[in-house]
């Protein structure tokens, strides 16, 4: 069994982008922060795909259950179906967890605030 990687965090009512330095206008802080939107699409991806690989993981599990059952075959071939199944749910597992680490090794990867052009001086636009 996997575990879930750690999920991008959505931004959270009342939520407050990073302290700028104490500097003058010149000193390279940004004076205005949004939340990055790239960020954001990675939030949305993670919280799209999770439940379709739920409801895939529900079906196949409930199948895989169903098909385990004395009663449900009566030939020899029943084994073989049943390995297959063991099978698919093994390859969703994988694919789940390559998934779900690829969001979230690119949403580490990126700033959750980025520096805001509108609180920017002209000159420096």
């Amino acid at each position: 069994m996997y575990v879930d990687p750690p999920a991008p965090r959505p931004r959270q009512p009342g939520e407050m982008p990073p302290k700028a330095g104490g500097g003058g206008p010149l000193d390279g802080q940004p004076r205005a922060w949004e939340f990055n939107p790239e960020y954001q699409r990675l939030v949305t991806a993670w919280q799209n795909v999770m439940p379709l690989l739920e409801g895939m993981s529900t079906a196949l599990d409930k199948a895989y259950q169903l098909a385990r059952s004395p009663q449900t075959w009566d030939a020899p071939v029943g084994g073989r179906y049943v390995e297959d199944m063991g099978q698919w749910r093994s390859r969703l597992a994988l694919y789940r967890q390559a998934v779900l680490t690829s969001i979230s090794d690119e949403a580490a990867d990126t700033p959750r605030w980025i520096p805001s052009p509108i609180g920017a001086p002209h000159a420096f636009s």
